[in-house]
């Protein structure tokens, strides 16, 4: 697909979910199976178990999530574009990276050719985060220790082509950096590694932080704005470094073709879980906050 045909595309298909019955009216029959294209114990996978735990009730049949990592994502969003178009798969992925990853390299698979959109749930913002033993005490320690050392530093992401790649890359250009890049699958495997000492520092989502608060250390967050529950980590621009704010939205996808009945009654649905207490608490249990958006507006 030419990229500059992206957004117009985008926009098209987002017009086919302004019209539909409401929830009410879809009344799916078996479990949903939600394919997550990263492994599981990341951000995206936080969000996506959250939505599933607080779906009771609301759906009248489970909804799964089935974790298929592997090529930057691109394998499980394989598998979800080419699942029969009836309800009972969807996909639920970093857009943010689906989106870079499919204008970075030649894939079957993009967000608009392939897939209907259904919602937002929430957002992933990437962080820069050390090891709770490193020397690093601030960005100025790292800043320092790579340039006076080019290239020695080793750093993680979860994955190449991803959004969390693309916000640590833009630091280190941005700021005449060198470093080693070490690829991960999944923001589990990246915190890990941070966690082992593996690597130096990552650009993972600050989410990866929560309830590892004893082993990492978050330094800055790379976004326009400080968390909204670590509002006490100081973003990159509030201690002066140069670097383009990368975020991705967690959304649902429905494989092209799905009935626009199906996609406005899922949307109906995802917004009603979203709304819940205990989507809400799993959210902040997580490090995060609901962020809803219907189809159109994803």
């Amino acid at each position: 697909m030419n990229r500059r045909n992206f957004i117009k595309t985008g926009l098209s298909a987002s017009a086919l979910l302004t019209a539909g019955p409401a929830l009410a009216e879809w009344a799916p029959r078996r479990p949903i199976n939600a394919i997550l294209p990263y492994s599981a114990g990341g951000g995206t996978d936080a969000l996506a178990r959250a939505a599933a735990a607080s779906a009771e009730g609301i759906l009248p049949v489970p909804l799964v999530i089935v974790n298929k990592p592997g090529s930057s994502g691109i394998t499980g969003a394989t598998e979800a574009a080419a699942a029969r178009p009836d309800g009972n798969t969807v996909m639920v992925t970093s857009s943010g990276s689906f989106l870079l990853t499919s204008m970075l390299r030649e894939t079957d698979v993009n967000p608009f050719d392939s897939f209907e959109i259904i919602a937002q749930i929430g957002n992933l913002t990437p962080a820069v985060i050390v090891p709770a033993s490193s020397p690093f005490q601030n960005v100025q320690d790292l800043v320092d220790a790579a340039k006076a050392d080019p290239g020695s530093l080793r750093w993680a992401h979860n994955g190449r082509g991803g959004f969390h790649q693309m916000a640590g890359q833009s630091f280190l250009n941005h700021n005449d950096l060198e470093a080693q890049d070490v690829p991960f699958k999944g923001g589990g495997p990246t915190r890990a590694a941070v966690i082992g000492e593996q690597v130096d520092f990552a650009f993972v989502g600050i989410q990866q932080a929560a309830g590892f608060e004893t082993e990492l250390r978050v330094l800055a967050l790379a976004a326009p704005e400080r968390d909204p529950i670590r509002d006490d980590v100081p973003t990159l621009a509030d201690l002066g470094f140069d670097y383009v704010a990368v975020s991705s939205p967690i959304v649902f996808f429905a494989p092209k073709g799905t009935d626009p009945q199906i996609v406005s009654g899922m949307e109906a649905a995802w917004k009603e879980i979203t709304e819940t207490r205990q989507f809400a608490d799993l959210m902040r249990e997580r490090g995060n906050v609901p962020a809803f958006l219907n189809g159109a507006d994803t």
